[in-house]
């Protein structure tokens, strides 16, 4: 397992899993993928890209290159492609672009893969979903968390870095769990209040949707992303999410209290505008440059550098195996 550009095989073609494709195909390196829907398989074929509907022939072919397997399906399909891949590609690299990592870590370990297996998260998306939505710069210039879990492999781990760094992005190591309240709060949380947002808009009537401008657009993006999607998404993060309402209901409560008693929404308006500058002051990340892959420590090396806003940009250093 030591080439860490080694052939991919993308599990999955809709906007992640198909956007993956066109990515590493416009890189120069091989790549081949699966997809449950025909029309999704017709639609990638037509646009030139090696892919069949046929999940055990992706599988095989997978087992003969080697090749690094990427998971790209919704949390509710991961078992199932789990046993295709436990089945036909063991002994294959694996990683995976779904947005919750413990559960899906807990998945792999069910299916006795967990040895070459390490998580992955692209930050990136859109409303819109489907191979006819994926885009080659979808991941350009994102984050994409590769996940640094006790014992983790670090061939395996220089692999998915390797990947997401084919793709454009910059690569943030993280725990996995830490990973999955973090997201809670800066993906699943938005979803929900976006619901939320779109839904109370709606029922002020036609005048208030034909007055809806720019701040309820931005606000509701990503209502209209398939509701089947997002609950797979968030309810795949249940007790993570559940924290960040909470936290997000305890605030709308005082606001209101505030709003009742004082008619102000001066604090929540200052903390809301300091806290949005916070985020971005911290989008100049500084380059993880002092790790050494494989060495002792690496991996809390990794974490604690991630932790105070270190970044992976280009593939780092890894320790010679004797």
């Amino acid at each position: 397992m030591n080439s860490p550009d080694r052939p991919v095989c993308v599990l999955g073609l809709g906007l992640i899993g198909g956007s993956l494709m066109r990515a590493v195909v416009a890189s120069g390196r091989p790549a081949h993928g699966w997809n449950r829907s025909a029309g999704a398989v017709d639609a990638a074929r037509l646009d030139g890209y090696d892919v069949t509907g046929d999940l055990e022939t992706a599988l095989r072919r997978a087992a003969d290159e080697r090749a690094l397997v990427v998971v790209a399906v919704p949390m509710t399909a991961v078992d199932d492609v789990l046993t295709a891949v436990a089945t036909f590609a063991p002994d294959c690299p694996l990683t995976d672009v779904v947005s919750v990592k413990v559960e899906m870590a807990d998945a792999v370990a069910r299916h006795g893969l967990s040895a070459a297996y390490v998580g992955g998260h692209p930050m990136a998306g859109t409303a819109a979903s489907g191979w006819i939505a994926a885009d080659a710069d979808l991941f350009r210039n994102a984050v994409w968390v590769v996940t640094v879990d006790d014992g983790t492999d670090p061939d395996v781990w220089m692999q998915v870095a390797s990947l997401a760094l084919t793709c454009g992005s910059v690569v943030v190591p993280a725990r996995s769990d830490e990973h999955d309240r973090a997201v809670a709060r800066v993906s699943h949380l938005p979803h929900v209040l976006a619901e939320v947002l779109a839904s109370v808009g709606a029922d002020g009537g036609e005048l208030a949707l034909r007055l809806a401008a720019g701040s309820f657009r931005d606000g509701t993006r990503v209502a209209g992303t398939a509701p089947a999607l997002v609950s797979a998404m968030c309810d795949a993060n249940a007790a993570a999410l559940l924290e960040a309402v909470d936290d997000a209901l305890a605030r709308l409560t005082r606001a209101r209290e505030i709003l009742a008693s004082d008619s102000s929404t001066t604090e929540l308006t200052r903390d809301g505008h300091r806290a949005r500058s916070r985020y971005e002051a911290q989008l100049q990340w500084w380059e993880i440059t002092d790790v050494v892959v494989g060495a002792d420590g690496w991996a809390d090396a990794m974490r604690d550098r991630a932790r105070a806003g270190g970044v992976v940009q280009r593939l780092p250093a890894r320790r010679a195996v004797t």
